[in-house]
């Protein structure tokens, strides 16, 4: 009896070894779509007789210091200027352009160009993801009358898409926010 007990077990062990396979050939791979590092957004707004560029850079990430924002200059009131926005990864030499990637996965990303604290401004998308929802990596903003404020630059990964173009009812993560303080005159 004590032999048939070692004999189920030793063909229960042996069966384990050959029955586990371990071969990736069967198995289907996961693509894995690591997170983008996003250290830099340059906005370039481009008017006639005007060019102003904003720069929010953090070459530390989420480390103890915070971005380095810029503001070129002061954008001229009652103008419609272009703005086209970039992306980078300048933890790379050369940086990354990420843009690229926003724009290949189009369906996956959003940018917001919110105006606030009394900026006399509007913007719209320039472009569209292949559904024909806004992606503005290229938008308007139309200047009003002398005022200050902040324009705001979130880019939203996996956004809800369609949505009423807040960034609550936009969902998903923010890959990056920029607050820029702007002077029309």
């Amino acid at each position: 009896m004590k032999l048939f007990k070692y004999a189920c077990i030793f063909s229960i062990v042996i069966l384990g070894f050959t029955s586990c396979s371990n071969n990736d050939d069967d198995a289907t791979p996961q693509v894995v779509n690591e997170e983008e590092i996003i250290t830099t957004l340059n906005v370039s707004l481009t008017a006639e007789g005007s060019f102003v560029m904003l720069t929010s850079r953090d070459l530390d990430g989420d480390g103890p210091n915070p971005p380095e924002v810029t503001v070129s200059g002061n954008l001229l009131a009652n103008t419609t200027y272009v703005g086209i926005l970039e992306v980078l990864n300048e933890t790379e030499d050369p940086a990354e352009d990420i843009t690229l990637e926003v724009l290949e996965e189009d369906e996956e990303h959003q940018f917001f160009h919110l105006v606030g604290g009394g900026l006399n401004a509007t913007t719209s998308y320039g472009d569209f993801d292949d559904n024909g929802n806004p992606l503005g990596v290229n938008f308007a903003l139309d200047t009003g009358d002398a005022s200050s404020g902040t324009l705001t630059i979130v880019l939203r990964h996996e956004p809800n898409k369609p949505n009423d173009g807040t960034l609550e009812d936009a969902g998903g993560e923010t890959d990056i926010r920029a607050d820029f303080n702007i002077t029309i005159e």
